[in-house]
């Protein structure tokens, strides 16, 4: 591995603990994806249950190859697995990231989760790691997604064409979106903000 690869770290907020992904997080991921039968989202790329721990080797095996660093996103209070997040795409020659491979339970949906896990993986990529960009990719017909990384403060940077393959074997577009170092003060605070309000 890249010796200028991130450090895979615990990430921890007051409500979220985001762990280096593990074969130990198998029972709590493949119950956060039975709650919505998430796997049966055509634009997501949640694993039916018996493929959980498949789901968990194969980002393992991409951690070791250098192209990922996934977490388990954690309930501070409860313990409870609520879904997983990337980095990937990692490039430490030019400091850009992306953050992806996102996905939680039903029932943690539009709540603070999302907003806290995406803050906690921004502050440590911009502040920590000092990298310069971090960017995000979607499925064209995933809007849901679309909207979640908007109101992160992140960019359009447009669309690629005939990009990737979706797991019924259709072709889809990927938009692609991005936020700046220079960006990112602004958009912390904002997050900050929201946060609050959505406590309060």
């Amino acid at each position: 591995m890249n010796a200028n690869f991130p450090t895979h770290t615990p990430l921890i907020s007051e409500s979220l603990r985001l762990e280096p992904l593990a074969l130990q997080h198998e029972a709590g991921l493949r119950m956060a994806a039975a709650d919505g039968e998430l796997w049966n989202i055509r634009v997501t790329s949640v694993p039916e249950p018996d493929k959980t721990r498949q789901y968990i080797e194969d980002a393992l095996t991409m951690q070791q190859e250098g192209k990922r660093l996934p977490y388990a996103v954690i309930d501070s209070a409860s313990g409870k697995v609520l879904g997983t997040s990337s980095y990937h795409d990692i490039l430490p020659a030019v400091k850009r990231l992306e953050i992806g491979y996102t996905w939680y339970a039903q029932s943690a949906q539009r709540s603070h989760v999302n907003t806290t896990a995406k803050l906690l993986l921004m502050t440590h990529a911009f502040e920590t790691l000092g990298y310069n960009v971090v960017g995000w990719r979607t499925d064209n017909f995933n809007f849901a997604s679309q909207r979640a990384i908007e109101r992160l403060g992140a960019k359009k940077d447009g669309v690629i064409r005939g990009h990737a393959m979706r797991r019924d074997g259709t072709i889809r577009d990927t938009v692609m979106y991005s936020l700046t170092r220079g960006e990112w003060p602004e958009v912390k605070a904002h997050l900050l903000y929201a946060l609050n309000k959505q406590r309060n």
